[in-house]
């Protein structure tokens, strides 16, 4: 008897071991399928379907495709190589880029690094000379928030994505091995339960919803007479909304609104990369202002000074009063405190300057000065500084003569300047920003039809299906089940809803009509903004073009004051007091004259942007807008079709009428 019960476990031990390497197996199985792909073949799916999305989206919004258009970063940036090849100091390997960033032993994407775009920056030596379209490039490529921007972009088409995945079958399969022992009987019962489940769900369009499952199980006993039977079930469901929530209109528009938010990222960021190109621009000429400003500091220094020491050798003379050397030297003074602090706001403006390329502050830069010498030499300006010609046959009118003040004309006008009724229309047709403004509308108008929508009852048709039998350990010893449609289980529930509670609904609908109003509010003043913005930007190029004359005929007569009272002072007919004057008008005039120039070209760029014309590329070159290739006459047709009449509102009070 003993040998038998010996021989019963030793069996039991062997299925027992048998049984635990099947389902060791099983489950080495399973871990290896669930961890078989890799993350970065998730980042390269996530990528390409991103890819696509942005590429039809781009099409669809803008015309054309975004050639260049990643936000993966540069293996090796400019940044980068100022840091390392001019040993700037840094706090940990991170500020050089995440290629150099010191990874946690956890990092999952082997590949997230080497999958980089290369670039083929050489060795830099200081200083690094940049010119204005360098300056363009690199930050596009540096800049962190020209980086962000690109994100949002990627991100909302990830979320697109994420919307789409609602509508396709979602499958999922879960298997489960049990090995079971029951001491608690006077029979030993051991055994081992596979269960395995394969299920597909779908969402439609029209709001309705299916899910199936197909399950197996597998029930063995160990010991005994070792029973074993396969139990197979199908169950479905559905569900089929037939009043509140049944529309694809209702059912799409998380979708919907989804696909437009896409577009609204890339009008965004192409209104961003015209602002910021602008903005690039802008800071390049102002640090080259600045360092105008320190060439005219020291030469209006050199002056003071070679005017302090023509001073003290005339009162060692005894020719001049010691009283007028003192206020040489306290000119001579100012004059040097002016060049220092012209020193100091030029390298303040050129750190800032750095920062918004994205490269460190302490990095040996150095701008081409040769860009502002093209800009203060430029045919376009030429005829501004040009010397003033004054009809010498007139005679001077008497002092209480009336004056007659000449309005500045268009006549001179630059080519980007336009009458400013046109510049509005270009800009109604061109801004990205107004092109939002103007789909939000529709997205609320959207919010008010979904809102009405479920103020009405919920009526669902639902239906389910069950075939087949599960098994356990308990009814291993049944025979094996089947899907037989006549044993079937079926149900079919109508379930209605009364809306006789809707507060919740009935205040989400009001608020729907308020964020309506909301949003037509917005569109007024965001068409406002663009007319007032075009108009400031005429006007300010109206006035730098005036004042560059002015300041250009003011330099020529400091000059020739400075000159006159020089010879003046040496011939005793002169006061130093009048000489240092002179100077400082000169001084004055020559800063102004830069700084009249450059505010004409930012407004020209400016000018540009404001009117949604200015086309940048994905490396941040830009390409100037043509005035010429524009027909006015066209574009106030299409407007003026837009425009509401009398008859438009009488027609919707009419229909209001009718409703009610």
């Amino acid at each position: 008897m003993l040998d038998t019960v010996d021989a019963n476990n030793h069996k039991t031990k062997v299925l027992l071991g048998r049984s635990l390497f099947t389902t060791a197996l099983l489950g080495g199985l399973l871990v290896t399928l669930g961890g078989c792909t890799p993350p970065e073949s998730y980042r390269t799916q996530a990528d390409d379907v991103t890819r696509d999305i942005l590429e039809e989206s781009w099409q669809s919004a803008m015309g054309r495709t975004e050639e260049g258009f990643t936000i993966e970063p540069a293996s090796d940036t400019l940044r980068r190589r100022l840091l390392l090849d001019q040993h700037l100091p840094m706090r940990v390997p991170a500020s050089a880029g995440s290629s150099d960033d010191q990874l946690i032993e956890q990092w999952p994407d082997e590949k997230y690094f080497s999958d980089r775009r290369k670039t083929n920056n050489s060795a830099i030596k200081p200083p690094y000379k940049i010119t204005l379209q360098d300056a363009l490039e690199i930050a596009a490529t540096n800049s962190r928030n020209y980086q962000s921007q690109k994100e949002v972009v990627f991100q909302t088409a990830l979320r697109l994505d994420l919307e789409r995945d609602d509508f396709r079958n979602t499958w999922s399969g879960v298997v489960n091995s049990l090995l079971s022992t029951d001491l608690g009987t006077s029979t030993e019962t051991m055994g081992i339960l596979n269960q395995d489940s394969l299920s597909v769900s779908k969402k439609f369009k029209n709001g309705s919803e299916f899910m199936g499952l197909l399950a197996v199980d597998l029930a063995k006993l160990l010991n005994g007479g070792r029973d074993g039977s396969t139990g197979i079930r199908l169950d479905t469901s559905f569900s089929i909304p037939l009043l509140r929530g049944s529309s694809e209109f209702v059912v799409t528009e998380p979708l919907t609104q989804a696909q437009r938010d896409v577009v609204y990222s890339i009008y965004s960021f192409e209104r961003f990369k015209r602002t910021f190109a602008v903005a690039i621009a802008s800071d390049y000429l102002s640090v080259l202002q600045q360092l105008d400003r320190v060439d005219n500091a020291v030469e209006n220094y050199t002056r003071v000074v070679s005017s302090t020491r023509r001073a003290r050798r005339l009162a060692d003379a005894g020719r001049l009063p010691e009283i007028q050397v003192d206020q040489s030297v306290q000119d001579e003074l100012r004059a040097r405190n002016s060049w220092i602090s012209a020193v100091q706001s030029s390298e303040q403006t050129l750190d800032r300057f750095k920062m918004t390329l994205g490269l460190p502050t302490d990095a040996l830069i150095q701008l081409d000065a040769s860009e502002f010498d093209v800009l203060l030499n430029s045919e376009r300006y030429a005829r501004y500084l040009e010397a003033q010609v004054l009809d010498t046959d007139l005679s001077v009118p008497p002092a209480d003569a009336p004056v007659v003040l000449v309005a500045p004309s268009m006549d001179d006008a630059g080519p980007m300047e336009m009458p400013q009724t046109d510049a509005v229309l270009i800009a109604l047709m061109n801004r990205l920003d107004l092109r939002i403004a103007v789909g939000e509308i529709v997205d609320a108008q959207r919010g008010v039809a979904i809102a009405a929508d479920n103020l009405r009852a919920d009526i669902t048709l639902l239906g389910s299906a069950s075939l087949g039998e599960s098994r356990s350990l308990g009814s291993a010893g049944s025979n094996d089940a089947q899907l037989r449609t006549d044993r079937g289980f079926y149900s079919l529930l109508l379930g209605i809803d009364l809306p006789f509670e809707r507060t919740r609904e009935r205040n989400s609908y009001r608020n729907a009509l308020i964020n309506y109003e909301q949003t037509i509010r917005s569109l007024q003043d965001a068409e406002d903004s663009v007319k007032f913005d075009v108009r400031s930007v005429l006007r300010s190029m109206l006035e730098s073009r005036e004042t560059i004359k002015i300041q250009a005929e003011s330099v020529r007569v400091a000059q020739r004051r400075v000159d006159s009272t020089d010879l003046f002072l040496q011939a005793g007919r002169a006061e130093i007091r009048d000489l240092l004057e002179a100077q400082n008008a000169l001084n004055s005039a020559q800063d102004s004259l830069t700084n009249a120039v450059v505010n004409y070209r930012i407004g020209e760029l400016e000018l540009q942007r404001d009117l949604g014309v200015l086309e940048v590329s994905a490396d941040g070159l830009w390409v100037e807008f043509d005035p010429s290739t524009y027909d006015i006459d066209a574009i106030r047709t299409t407007l003026n079709e837009l425009r509401p009449t009398e008859d438009d509102l009488t027609t919707q009070g009419s229909n209001n009428d009718q409703s009610n």
